[in-house]
This record gives C-alpha cells, structure tokens and sequence, in this order.
C-alpha cells in the first residue's frame, strides 16, 4: 500500500507565495519521478513539474519564473515552490509518483489534491 499525502494549500492574496509539500508513504521500493499536475474548475488536469530522481527539473511554460520543484529523497518529498502567484493559479494541486513497489512492480500513485486559492 502506497499513500502520497500533500499539504500546503491554502488561500492567498495575488503576488503571495505557497509551498506545496508531497509525503509518499508505505511500500516504496523506488521512486522514480515525481511531478505536480493541477486542476482549475471546468478544465482538466494539467501538469505542473517534474523532478527525477537525480533531480533534474522542469516545469510548464505558465509558470516558468515562478514555481520551483524540489524533492528530498531521504524523506520521499516532493515540493511546490510558489510565487508571484496569479488568480489564474487557483486549482487543486496534485501530486503525482511513479515508483516501484518491489523490483518489478511499477506504476504511478496519486495524491488526494491540495487546494490553492489566489485571490483579494
């Protein structure tokens, strides 16, 4: 059983910053990549960033300037640096990992999503 817990969200003034935290948990044999994806009301699922393993990064065009993705392998994190945040950022923010379970066993697990609101 694997568990992928984020926190951090919250609302936030145009301008202000967030750190977004993402927390695997349970039968972890590897993790892989691990990325942020978000969803706004109406549309769907888009990614954010990405970090491997060996910590090479990147991240979409809109929020290139902005957001850095950083992870901490020895405590199976991943984060979401935010700022100069824009009501365009609001959406529910999703962790995603690909990890193995055991030498074979790979797949990618899902948080429950972290809301971010940037408004006045």
């Amino acid at each position: 059983q694997v568990q992928l817990v984020e926190s951090g969200g919250g609302l936030v003034q145009p301008g202000g910053s967030l750190r977004l935290s993402c927390v695997a948990s349970g039968s972890i044999f590897r993790i892989n990549n691990m990325d942020w994806y978000r969803q706004a009301p109406g549309k769907q699922r888009e990614f954010v960033g990405r970090v491997t393993s060996s910590g090479n990064t990147n991240v979409a065009d809109s929020v290139k300037g902005r957001f850095t993705i950083s992870r901490d392998n020895a405590k199976n994190t991943v984060y979401l640096q935010m700022s100069s945040l824009k009501p365009e950022d609001t959406a529910v923010y999703y962790c995603n990992a690909d990890l193995n379970t055991s030498w074979r066993n790979r797949a990618d697990y899902w948080g429950q999503g972290t809301q971010v609101t940037v408004s006045s």
